[in-house]
């Protein structure tokens, strides 16, 4: 972590609270990042390692519950124990931001606020992270961070908070680009071994020896050695790695596209050992909108990468996210909003800016039409639910003005 110049993020819906934050904060040798939703605030920890995440409680006009904001730090709390997050609080008071520090935020300070108070309280907030043991100068890789809203990637956060901090073996399985790199990302960094190595030994389509198993066990100790493709896991290193079982110092993380397949290609003895848990990687069918939501994610991460202006999903877009996602699971699906950001001319993103590239778009657009009314209903009701029935911001993401979405929910009676 560079103590010249610590990274906030300050995640706030009010421009002119972030303007006045930037100014202060740049002028005393703070980098501060924004976001203006919680959902936006993901995309930003994706892309960027940050010291402080400074935290409005409300977003949704007329809210002074701060149940957004109390239910965005745990789930940030859930994926990194070791954020350091401050509470901005003016509408909510003082019970609403000591409820939230015994959440797990930090510290809290009143709107409007006083410099001196907020650079102090900043101040002893970096404090605390470098305490926890903070991001280390080297560390370029943000925080593994699984999201989604359905009960399908909810269950595997779950299994992943639980399992995470014992020593036990995980088989992780799910079909290719459902996210098991990132899951062993995250059981790693979420284990007791954090501190050490994740070390990945990719099994796919070569032949791994004894001697490439020990090399990679040496390399892993007092971490965690991840196998990748599990069945390719030839007999010679399966007999070097159940010789080394029991005096180890590595955690074993295995994954697989096939269970049966690993099963077949593995000694019975070895396979009972690597899968003590399993947790299985659900595909984006089986994830209701979840497919929306992280198309949106990774639209603001390209989107920042590449310099590009953020751009909405039309209703047509949402519609074949949710029933017909682009190929190649959540990877796939983040292949093709990186190719939407790039490539995309117009202000609003259409179904066909993520038919696959070998696909003529016009077929795509006329089928994902003929789907439209029929799945109106789905798509106003998802964007309603992703922005706590904000109509502004509902509206906003699905490219209707607010007369156009009211029109829509009574229609369907929502």
């Amino acid at each position: 972590m560079s103590s010249a110049n610590p990274t906030l993020l300050f995640v706030d819906d009010d421009a002119d609270v972030l303007t006045s934050a930037r100014i202060l904060l740049g002028r005393n040798g703070w980098r501060m990042l924004e976001a203006t939703s919680p959902a936006e605030a993901w995309s930003v920890l994706a892309a960027e390692r940050v010291d402080v995440i400074l935290l409005d409680l409300n977003f949704t006009r007329g809210a002074t519950t701060g149940e957004e904001g109390f239910r965005w730090l745990a789930d940030l709390r859930a994926h990194d124990a070791d954020a350091v997050v401050v509470v901005v609080t003016g509408h909510s008071g003082v019970k609403i931001a000591v409820a939230a520090m015994k959440a797990g935020a930090s510290d809290f300070v009143m709107k409007p606020w006083s410099n001196a108070r907020l650079l102090d309280t900043l101040a002893d907030a970096l404090a605390l992270r470098r305490r926890r043991g903070g991001t280390a100068p080297e560390a370029t890789e943000p925080p593994p961070v699984l999201l989604g809203d359905s009960a399908a990637i909810e269950a595997v956060r779950d299994r992943i908070a639980r399992v995470a901090p014992t020593g036990a073996s995980v088989l992780l399985h799910g079909e290719a680009g459902t996210g098991k790199s990132l899951a062993a990302r995250a059981l790693h960094a979420r284990s007791r071994r954090a501190a050490g190595a994740l070390v990945r030994l990719d099994l796919r389509g070569a032949t791994t020896d004894g001697a490439g198993v020990s090399g990679a066990l040496r390399a892993a100790a007092g971490g965690t050695l991840f196998l990748d493709e599990l069945a390719g896991l030839a007999p010679a290193a399966q007999a070097e790695l159940v010789a080394q079982l029991d005096r180890t110092e590595a955690r074993l993380i295995s994954a697989t596209r096939s269970v049966e397949a690993a099963r077949a290609a593995v000694r019975d003895d070895l396979m009972a050992r690597l899968s003590v848990i399993e947790i299985r990687l659900p595909n984006l069918r089986e994830r209701d909108a979840d497919a929306v939501l992280l198309a949106e994610h990774f639209i603001r991460l390209f989107a920042r990468r590449h310099a590009r202006p953020p751009k909405p999903l039309d209703e047509s877009a949402i519609n074949r996210l949710i029933h017909e996602p682009p190929p190649g699971e959540v990877r796939g699906l983040r292949q093709a909003a990186e190719r939407a950001v790039v490539l995309t001319e117009a202000d609003v993103l259409t179904a066909s800016d993520f038919a696959p590239p070998e696909a003529p778009p016009g077929a795509i657009a006329a089928r994902a039409d003929l789907n439209l009314a029929r799945h109106e209903k789905t798509a106003v009701e998802a964007a309603l639910r992703r922005h706590a029935h904000n109509v502004s911001q509902a509206a906003k993401e699905l490219g209707l003005t607010r007369a156009a979405l009211y029109r829509r929910m009574a229609k369907h009676g929502l």
